[in-house]
């Protein structure tokens, strides 16, 4: 009974768009613009808009020339660490509070601040470049004087903008005429939507129909279109041209649109300018960018309130045990001054400058070329990672389809065996040209059982007719496109297609002898490997769709005139479709766990008369008012039976360079990975077995798709009772889901060893990544190639990108940018580990010496009546924190507990760290207590041991004090490097020479005595003696994990 647990909807959960929207308007409105509404564009005259559009400019830059100063000091000082030390130097300026210079105070501040406004105006310079690059690229415009070159960001709406094969659409636009000859081009998606398929687009019929493009201008037409919105694959609007008779109408859709961000695939094309600037469509599904904290400086500020909390307990003490006595309040804000190095300024400034030496480090990281750290902020989230979330086409795959299996049921044919594949095509044709009548009778005598050549040729025929391809021939330098078309110069030929499975599929036939040479509308050529030309009639095509998951083509061989129906399809609506037979089902699963892309291939041979009796019926049901689409379907289904089962085929999308161990080392490592892909749900689920991301002896249980609350509560509950079970789910799925039930639909979801998120837009890649932050208050990494995840990576603590074939706009936006995806595991398990251990180490290292001083500082003003006298002042307090344990201290930014190889050969290591203890309460209290007995050591044994003068005090307490930092910043040193030792070196000379010079506060003369250096030395040794015993006794009886892969 457990298992249907009623699930609690989540009640006035607006949907993701809406919510977009409407920030967007709110947005518009504050900023005194008016809300978007539809717009009549006129083709060619953008001076006749009715209202005021943006500029077409691309802008991701956090701030502008006048923002800039105030919103970096507003970040720096919002937070409680940079807002204390602000408030500290300002109130030297009261006479009253002042305890030293001005400049102990001032110069550590305004060293932070150059430090951090340097960076951010490094990286806003870096992002107005990159900016200024895109908004610089050139394009062609028509105009009444011809033709004109045009920047990107001076094109406006109703501009007529040319834009030439394999150039990036720089503008939303409405597809006005194309060089193609067929009247349509193919437009690549990946960087808007993340889908591989190459998508057609159809002209507006009317100025498809012009003699050339000029003639654009010369008519008075206009496009009336829908408000600027968030949605990507849906558009209404209308064109009209108004001085034909009668005026022309046409409907304009999705199919008419070129959106920017896409890139033409094929021909050149004119289109009309709609939207720019922040209503493109690309944009609205981009988040703005916004700055990072990673959750360590936060920790840190988190400690920093708890030093200021003792530090204000310990003022207010010693205020007490004066009985606050006269102006006790000056007395407090004194003390709170003198003790203000309980929170140290330098703790900034360390941090600060490990994270640029991070950064460095990776840059110069030979195993990882190319890597570029964008946001040096953040190097520590790296060594905290919880999940990964993952694009799939550019990231894990290459989106290079290979074909990898051809099986016929009893015979099987792999990558090592297709020469075989090759002979038997030539055997056929060479048989068939020596002898044909023989080859006929063979081919009508169904009964006789056939050959295997023939079996072989007749699956090579079905996959070389049954497709969506198109060869186009290009000139190449020595033929001319032309010749090229009317000899079938293979060296010009290129295929297009929406799909790349089905271009893999026509260049496999090519590779084993039958070469698709030509097709248009109503008819293909296919080329023997002897040379002659096979030409057949297509009757009917019957395209793929999502609900049919198959495509048929009906043909007509020109040479025998035989008609025959081939088919292809997802093997689970082939089963019902092909005649009985016992091994399709084992075969596709086989093929399925190996990670192939399986299409069932059947045919199906048709008389003349059963052609015309369906034709007749297909005429009518595509003609009927009522239900067209049922009828047709019932239409085409009557062929669909008993149909001859001809082959299987597999086609692999090529995975990046070892995605398979670095997604196993990152499982191991304690990482969920989710992937969140734009493409189809069976393509998706191939790539999540073929990379392993699932594993073999995981079920996967597949979301069906729901589309109300009583469908998503009966799904959620059937999924509730699966155990350790990957999920895969789409986006629409997805939306209802978290629409009604979202805190238990992320409850599950997180439980899942992966999960796999299919057709999902930009917006729901960010909103996923935005509810797993809030849900586990885990730290989440988004990986992504296209302009389409740019939202899920500036969404995610830590974003990296990767360079992609379609541009660097991911990496661009990144805080991380990669050329490949292997190249994460070293960035996560080597360098986010290293910066993240080290800074933690840093961090208390800085905590424990200004802790130290404060003791000292402490028990100095209670033996002395609780006087506010600072101990140690001028040069000897900033040379402190600065030239005397700076070095030492900074160089444990690049101590490492194991080396690269065994991290990367253990990622178990980085497990731990998930767990956050290098860097907690618990710790933390161990270095205040450390902190706490040395400095009292210190102060204590000086005090017991000086015999007449104060300064006596100060020169064998300071001295002590150095050795002692110096000695615990060896203690916690784990792995030596030549630069620890010339730091610590370093820092003994300077105080050492700085001595002549410190007579003010330090008697020379005493130093130099035998009295001084046995003081000094018992001193020491009773400080830090211990704690090298306890770490000695630690070791030998409870080591760290990583110290049994050192020994």
């Amino acid at each position: 009974m457990t298992d249907n647990i009623p699930l609690q909807p989540v009640r006035q959960k607006k949907r993701m768009d809406s919510k977009h929207r409407s920030g967007c308007c709110e947005c518009l409105r504050c900023c005194g613009r008016r809300d978007p509404r539809p717009r009549t564009v006129w083709l060619g005259h953008p001076e006749k808009r009715e209202q005021r559009y943006p500029r077409n400019v691309i802008n991701n830059q956090k701030y502008n020339f006048f923002t800039f100063l105030p919103g970096v000091l507003f970040n720096q000082f919002k937070y409680f660490f940079n807002l204390y030390f602000l408030l500290l130097a300002c109130s030297q300026f009261v006479v009253e509070m002042r305890l030293g210079a001005l400049y102990t105070y001032w110069v550590p501040l305004g060293f932070v601040l150059a430090v951090t406004v340097i960076r951010e105006a490094a990286e806003e310079i870096r992002c107005y470049m990159r900016d200024k690059e895109v908004n610089s690229q050139i394009y062609s415009k028509l105009t009444a004087r011809g033709t004109v070159k045009v920047k990107s960001s001076n094109i406006q709406v109703g501009d007529l903008i040319i834009v030439e094969k394999n150039q990036r659409v720089p503008a939303d636009m409405i597809f006005l005429r194309t060089s193609e000859k067929n009247g349509s081009c193919f437009l690549r998606t990946d960087q808007l939507d993340g889908e591989t398929d190459w998508k057609l687009r159809l002209p507006v019929t009317c100025t498809q129909r012009l003699p050339t493009a000029s003639d654009l201008l010369q008519i008075r037409s206009y496009v009336y279109a829908e408000e600027p919105n968030i949605d990507i694959h849906n558009f209404v609007g209308t064109f009209t041209r108004e001085d034909s008779d009668p005026p022309v109408n046409e409907s304009l859709s999705i199919e008419n649109t070129l959106w920017a961000s896409t890139v033409i695939a094929s021909g050149t094309v004119v289109g009309v300018v709609l939207y720019t600037g922040r209503e493109l469509r690309s944009v609205m599904n981009t988040s703005n960018p916004r700055s990072k904290i990673g959750l360590f400086d936060l920790e840190v500020n988190c400690l920093t309130k708890i030093l200021f909390g003792a530090l204000v307990v310990v003022s207010l003490v010693m205020v007490a045990l004066q009985h606050f006595a006269g102006r006790w309040y000056l007395q407090i804000i004194r003390f709170l001054l003198l003790f203000s190095n309980i929170i140290p300024i330098s703790l900034r400034v360390n941090l600060d400058m490990g994270k640029i030496v991070y950064s460095w480090v990776i840059r110069r990281d030979s195993k990882i070329p190319g890597t570029v750290v964008r946001s040096s902020t953040i190097p520590e989230q790296l060594g905290r990672i919880s999940y990964l979330l993952t694009d799939k086409t550019g990231t894990l795959t290459q989106n290079e389809m290979v074909f990898k299996r051809l099986h016929l049921g009893t015979v099987a044919y792999g990558l090592d065996s297709m020469d075989e594949v090759q002979s038997h095509i030539f055997s056929i044709y060479t048989q068939q040209s020596q002898d044909p009548p023989a080859v006929k009778g063979l081919t009508l005598a169904t009964k006789v059982r056939k050959t295997m050549s023939s079996r072989v040729h007749e699956a090579v025929k079905a996959i070389a007719l049954c497709h969506n391809v198109t060869p186009v021939y290009e000139s190449n330098g020595v033929t001319d496109q032309a010749e090229a078309e009317r000899h079938y110069e293979d060296s010009c030929r290129v295929y297009q297609a929406s799909s790349p499975d089905e271009v893999a599929l026509v260049q496999w036939t090519e590779s084993v002898g039958l070469t698709l040479v030509g097709r248009d509308q109503s008819s293909v050529q296919l080329r023997t490997p002897g040379g002659h030309i096979l030409n057949f009639t297509i009757l009917q095509i019957f395209p793929f769709t999502y609900e049919s998951k198959r495509m048929g083509i009906i043909v007509r061989d020109e040479s025998t005139g035989e008609i025959t129906f081939y088919m292809k399809g997802a093997d689970v609506v082939m089963a019902g479709i092909v005649q009985y037979n016992d091994w399709l089902e084992e075969e596709c699963g086989n093929m399925a766990r190996e990670g192939l892309r399986v299409l069932v291939v059947a045919k199906k041979s048709l008389t003349e008369e059963q052609y015309q009796d369906f034709e007749a019926r297909y005429v009518q049901a595509k003609l009927s008012v009522h239900d067209r689409s049922l009828k047709v379907a019932t239409v085409i289904e009557s062929l669909e039976m008993e149909m001859e089962l001809l082959c299987l085929t597999g086609v692999e999308d090529q995975l990046q360079t070892d995605v398979r161990p670095t997604l196993e080392m990152l499982r191991n490592a304690g990482i969920k990975v989710w992937m969140l892909t734009g493409d189809k749900l069976e393509t998706a689920t191939c790539t999540a077995k073929n990379a392993h991301l699932v594993t073999r002896t995981q079920d996967i249980h597949i979301f069906r798709l729901v589309t109300n609350r009583g469908e998503a509560h009966l799904e959620l509950n059937a999924f509730r009772r699966k155990h350790d079970c990957a999920l895969v789910i789409s986006g629409d799925s997805l939306e209802v889901c978290l629409k009604y039930y979202e805190y238990e639909f992320m409850e599950l979801a997180c439980q899942c060893p992966a999960v796999v998120c299919c057709r999902c837009a930009p917006t729901q890649k960010a909103q996923i990544v935005r509810l797993l932050q809030e849900r586990t208050g885990k730290l989440t990494c988004a990986v992504g190639d296209g302009g389409n995840d740019v939202s899920m990576i500036q969404e995610a603590d830590c974003g990296v990108g990767v360079e992609g074939k379609e541009g660097k706009q991911a990496s661009l936006a990144a805080d991380f940018s990669i050329t490949q995806f292997k190249h994460l595991g070293r960035l996560l398990m080597v360098h986010g580990r290293n910066s993240y251990k080290r800074s933690a180490a840093l961090s208390q290292f800085v905590i424990h010496r200004s802790l130290c001083i404060s003791t000292m500082q402490a028990v100095f003003s209670s033996v002395f009546y609780f006087a506010s006298v600072p101990l140690y002042q001028g040069f000897l307090i900033i040379g402190y924190s600065t030239i005397y344990t700076m070095f030492p201290v900074f160089s444990l930014v690049l101590d490492k507990d194991v080396k690269s190889e065994v991290a990367m050969l253990y990622p178990e290591l980085y497990k731990d760290l998930l767990k956050g203890r290098p860097l907690s309460y618990k710790t933390f209290l161990i270095w205040v207590l450390i902190s706490i007995y040395q400095g009292s050591i210190i102060m204590y044994g000086a005090l017991l041991l000086f015999e007449s003068e104060f300064v006596h005090i100060v020169a064998i307490s300071f001295t002590s004090l150095i050795l002692t930092e110096l000695l615990m910043v060896a203690l916690t040193i784990q792995t030596w490097h030549w630069l620890m030792i010339v730091a610590e070196l370093l820092s003994l000379s300077c105080y050492i020479a700085s001595l002549v010079f410190l007579h003010e506060f330090i008697d020379v003369y005493f130093i130099a005595t035998l009295s001084f250096l046995w003081k000094v030395t018992v001193i020491t040794l009773v400080s830090c003696l211990p704690l090298y015993v306890l770490k000695y006794l630690r070791r030998r009886f409870s080591p760290p994990s990583y110290s049994k892969l050192t020994s």
